[in-house]
């Protein structure tokens, strides 16, 4: 693909209808972030056949570890997508190439702090994620070689989305994806490494990724722009704005590590080691449902950032209404599937009769929030991708503190069914809110109001509508 060719499939964010640009924006990201759910699948698989439950449930206690990693990830990568993608609209390819820049760093100096403290403080880190007795020493072995491994843990699709690259910003995934299902088995069974195994092939397969993003950002030359060193310097103005509009990103993320380690501490003392080997399963399965709602809100942004920088109003509320649309349909047809299906699937992770019975019956409650489980993201991925941090914020942090946590201590109180019943019931709460701030503040004409620092120019000249 020629220069002028890859021009043209950044400018095509603002020409090519909206509903098809849309379809192909999103299934390659869906496509992307779905692989993920496989390894999490397979990964699980392993670990469950190849290691056993208690194994299992360790790997588990440790994913709010992940989770606050992807969180900071996913933090850099929402500022740096908005701002790249806005930049390029404007026609400001330096500005796109110091966002990028400057999102490389803020994850690679977070990285190294989150890892290098998370191993010096592993113990007491074990103690708040619920972790005792036989679980605790192969949490420790798994979360201390993840923790190291921290500088890995992304390879900055969403930055390749940005400029319309959605072929590399797949294989960014895939790539890793096998590699890490090709080292799993080999780790765990060849060379007898157990969950330390199922670590180092994680690890594995994200250095992949990362080696292909150095050579595309930072080699690669056949592009709107390229990130030299001096990209790399700290740039005040482009820092704000870019943790003002990924915070958001993070406080979802952490919300979620937070929820997780207090629904492992909850069910210890409600449940039991049958109800945390239940919710360790349907986890896994619901990570993998869930990620094509996560890719509809990664595929809207970048159209909503290009076209917010073009002023083209018409084609943002197109491509939102169009992304709402498709995550309320896909997740009611998951939840129908998981009605059907939770039997089968849950007996794949386990041979124990009592958490299968479990691990069924809680994961159909489950499933009857995933038809409205992608709007509260799906709408905070869209303040972002306008720039618009204060609503982002809102849905984030309002949708963990004023509704998730307070649902979960309340009906956990009830008994551990109740404390099932809460997480669906939160997740419809939360849409709603998502909807009424949406309804309040969704207008793409006002990111002005909260403009920063390079990107005072955003707000180009150019026709509006389609």
């Amino acid at each position: 693909m020629g220069r002028a060719d890859r021009r043209e499939l950044a400018t095509s964010l603002g020409t090519r209808p909206v509903g098809p640009l849309l379809w192909s924006s999103t299934s390659q990201a869906t496509l992307s972030v779905t692989t993920y759910g496989v390894y999490a699948l397979t990964n699980a698989w392993f670990v469950s056949r190849g290691v056993g439950t208690t194994a299992f449930v360790a790997v588990n206690l440790v994913a709010p570890v992940l989770l606050v990693i992807g969180a900071v990830s996913t933090t850099v990568g929402a500022g740096g997508a908005s701002l790249v993608s806005r930049s390029l609209g404007a026609g400001d390819p330096r500005g796109a190439a110091r966002a990028a820049g400057n999102a490389f760093l803020v994850y690679w100096t977070a990285a190294v702090v989150i890892g290098g403290l998370g191993v010096l403080l592993i113990d007491p880190l074990l103690t708040l994620l619920g972790a005792t007795g036989a679980t605790r020493g192969l949490a420790h072995d798994y979360g201390v070689i993840i923790l190291a491994g921290a500088l890995t843990g992304t390879g900055f699709s969403s930055l390749v989305r940005a400029e319309g690259r959605m072929r590399f910003s797949t294989a960014l995934w895939v790539v890793a994806v096998v590699c890490q299902i090709v080292l799993d088995p080999l780790l765990i069974f060849g060379f007898d490494l157990g969950v330390r195994g199922a670590a180092l092939g994680t690890v594995g397969g994200q250095a992949v990724s990362v080696a292909m993003s150095l050579w595309f950002f930072f080699v690669q030359r056949d592009r709107p722009y390229r990130i030299t060193l001096a990209d790399l310097r700290p740039h005040g103005p482009t820092l704000r704005a870019l943790l003002s509009v990924g915070a958001p990103s993070f406080l979802a993320g952490f919300g979620a590590t937070l929820v997780v380690a207090l629904v492992n501490n909850l069910l210890v003392a409600t449940g039991g080691p049958v109800a945390l080997s239940a919710y360790a399963i349907c986890g896994r399965i619901g990570t993998f449902v869930l990620m094509p709602h996560l890719g509809i809100s990664q595929g809207m942004q970048p159209l909503i950032g290009y076209n917010a920088g073009r002023a083209l109003t018409a084609r943002v509320h197109r491509a939102r209404t169009l992304a709402l649309r498709a995550s309320v349909v896909y997740g009611t047809a998951a939840c129908l599937v998981l009605l059907v299906a939770a039997g089968p699937l849950t007996a794949t992770f386990t041979d124990d009769p009592a958490v299968h019975r479990e691990a069924t019956s809680t994961l159909r409650i489950l499933a009857l929030g995933y038809p409205l489980a992608g709007v509260a993201t799906l709408v905070s991925a869209y303040f972002q991708a306008l720039g618009r941090a204060r609503p982002s914020y809102a849905i984030s942090v309002g949708s963990i503190a004023a509704i998730r946590v307070p649902l979960l201590l309340v009906f956990s109180l009830f008994g551990t069914l109740w404390l099932w019943i809460s997480i669906p019931l939160a997740e419809a709460v939360a849409a709603g809110a998502a909807l009424l701030v949406l309804r309040r503040l969704g207008s793409p004409r006002e990111p002005g109001r909260e403009r920063t620092g390079p990107f005072h120019r955003l707000r180009c000249p150019g026709r509006r509508g389609p």
